[in-house]
């Protein structure tokens, strides 16, 4: 089943294009990663599927509802339904720092109003349990180190109880040896069937965890496919000329 179809998405920032008629398709229970060098479109193309970058021309259809189609946007409240199908993590974790590692994971879903306090504080709960950090409730994000912080991002987005998550290069920012509680986390959703974009540099993650491939560059999906064949055979000497220097 089809959960995300890109079709010819483009944009361009003045005379720069960023994205130059990228499509793809993603199933459920996919964990898709793309790969790619720094200013290759990889974020601009997953940001653009929450609408934190709008595209100039193409479709993006998310569960059979079109958030764009043919470079016309839906109605507001349609979007705000499709966007709300989606948990983005972020480089940077983006956490509320006057806020408590709990409050920060309730904040959104006591906003939106849709359930009681006592739901919301129990899925709280379970999630940092899921994340290892029971113990850190009610730290502050300053307290935390990177890996923790973007555990709790994880966490966070997990609180909408989203039926697919994005991460635009989750451990870019961790030093090496907090990368590894982090992947973990996102190995033990890919496990219980979570759907997931994930744009990384960690290519033993994308190699060993993904059941798709995408090697982007220059604004373009130059190829993709199963990871041990992209990785082992790849077909294009681009592809052949990134991995060469990825996988020293």
């Amino acid at each position: 089943m089809t959960v995300i179809e890109v079709s010819n998405l483009k944009k361009a920032y003045g005379e720069l294009d960023v994205l130059k008629g990228i499509s793809l398709r993603v199933n459920k229970n996919d964990v898709v990663a793309i790969i790619g060098p720094s200013g290759s479109g990889k974020s601009t193309m997953l940001r653009s599927l929450v609408l934190l970058e709008e595209i100039d021309e193409g479709s993006i259809c998310i569960s059979d509802a079109h958030l764009v189609k043919d470079g016309v946007y839906s109605k507001p409240q349609e979007i705000k339904t499709i966007t709300a199908k989606m948990g983005m993590v972020f480089q940077h974790f983006n956490l509320f720092p006057h806020l408590t590692v709990k409050e920060n994971l309730e904040i959104a879903p006591k906003m939106a109003k849709k359930e009681s306090l006592k739901l919301i504080q129990q899925r709280s709960g379970e999630l940092l349990e899921k994340v290892g950090l029971t113990n850190w409730a009610n730290a502050y994000p300053a307290k935390l180190s990177g890996g923790q912080k973007q555990r709790v991002a994880i966490a966070r987005a997990l609180m909408m109880e989203p039926e697919i998550l994005l991460f635009d290069e989750p451990t870019s920012a961790l030093d090496p040896e907090l990368t590894g509680e982090v992947l973990q986390v996102m190995k033990d959703l890919a496990q219980e069937k979570m759907t997931m974009i994930v744009v990384t540099h960690e290519m033993g993650f994308a190699r060993e965890v993904a059941t798709e491939a995408i090697f982007m560059d220059n604004g373009e999906v130059i190829e993709s496919g199963e990871p041990t064949q992209l990785f082992t055979n790849p077909q294009n000497e681009r592809t052949k000329a990134f991995l060469k220097r990825s996988l020293k």
